[in-house]
């Protein structure tokens, strides 16, 4: 389990190609401070087990299901990632609870800067739709955000320039894709309701 707050951007050393999944390497700092093999990091939203580590980077195995619904199938060399350590139960949540696991991806659609902070519009997934709620949380690319707006194939959120420079979503642009996660609970409270009325 995750927060959704960035601790580092870390950039991809290597990517192995292992028949049906291939093997990162990540090249980082913060998140290195006591990870061990078999610890959780989220790269980009995406829950991975730590599977090699030294004191300048972690390697991660990554499976199809996982390259197929994200945008680590697209990873190369160089790119930067956005990092997190799983949460432990006596630290603050400062985004909201986030499980690293991918529900489907978007594109960037706008990126309209102002003086203190940028509205970033986004596409969204027919499958996906119904979970994104104005004034909710969506993780984008791992980050913690508040959806400002919410259409059936869009939605906004707006960035403090903090945001910016520290994830990477500052880098993107337009058509670039990224990794969404809805709030898990809306799922929870779907399914409950399906079983109810079954």
């Amino acid at each position: 389990m995750f927060t959704g707050i960035v601790e580092e951007r870390g950039r991809i050393s290597t990517v192995e190609p292992l028949g049906d999944s291939v093997r990162v390497v990540i090249a980082a700092a913060e998140v290195l401070e006591g990870t061990r093999l078999g610890d959780s990091i989220a790269v980009n939203g995406v829950c991975l087990t730590v599977v090699d580590c030294d004191g300048n980077s972690f390697s991660a195995d990554v499976m199809q299901e996982t390259l197929d619904r994200s945008s680590l199938g697209a990873a190369t060399a160089g790119a930067h990632v956005n990092l997190e350590r799983a949460a432990r139960l006596d630290s603050r949540i400062g985004g909201h609870l986030v499980q690293g696991h991918v529900d489907g991806t978007g594109s960037v659609l706008a990126i309209e800067p102002s003086d203190h902070w940028t509205v970033m519009r986004f596409s969204l997934p027919q499958e996906i739709a119904r979970y994104v709620v104005e004034k909710g949380s969506i993780t984008v690319d791992g980050v913690s955000l508040t959806v400002v707006d919410a259409q059936r194939d869009w939605f906004s959120v707006s960035l403090i320039p903090t945001t910016l420079q520290m994830t990477t979503l500052g880098d993107r642009k337009v058509g670039d894709r990224v990794n969404l996660e809805v709030d898990a609970i809306a799922k929870y409270v779907e399914r409950l309701l399906e079983w109810r009325d079954a």
